[in-house]
């Protein structure tokens, strides 16, 4: 796995719109592209600084998607509330562990039924 982590400085007072633009926007989108994972957005609220952590199946799926420049439309859409430089960096992921809920069990996938063969009668 593969992840693209991406600094945003944003305007403080502009947080909650950026947070709101990456929840509505950025998210369906990137779960449109092919190798898609997962992704995780840090932000802190009074400085105004967010890190943008995407995940993908392998590095060739992260710059496909930005050769098609699914990435540079994304990032457009803070421009309006940057107040400093954008800073992209990619890494392999040596060790990826989430729970969605503190506490939750994984949901165990459903077992295959396998066919019963029906004997004739002798």
């Amino acid at each position: 796995m593969f992840a693209r982590m991406t600094i945003l400085q944003l305007n403080p007072e502009r947080i909650d719109d950026g947070i709101e633009i990456y929840r509505t926007s950025v998210v369906p989108e990137a779960k449109k592209q092919k190798g898609y994972r997962g992704v995780c957005l840090l932000a802190d609220r009074a400085s105004g600084k967010s890190i943008s952590v995407t995940f993908w199946r392998t590095e060739k799926d992260a710059i496909a998607n930005e050769e098609s420049l699914y990435y540079q439309e994304q990032l457009v859409k803070f421009i309006s509330l940057l107040a400093g430089p954008m800073i992209r960096e990619g890494y392999k992921v040596s060790v990826h562990c989430l729970e969605t809920e503190a506490g939750a069990k994984p949901k165990p996938k459903a077992e295959k039924k396998q066919a019963v063969k029906k004997r004739g009668k002798k």
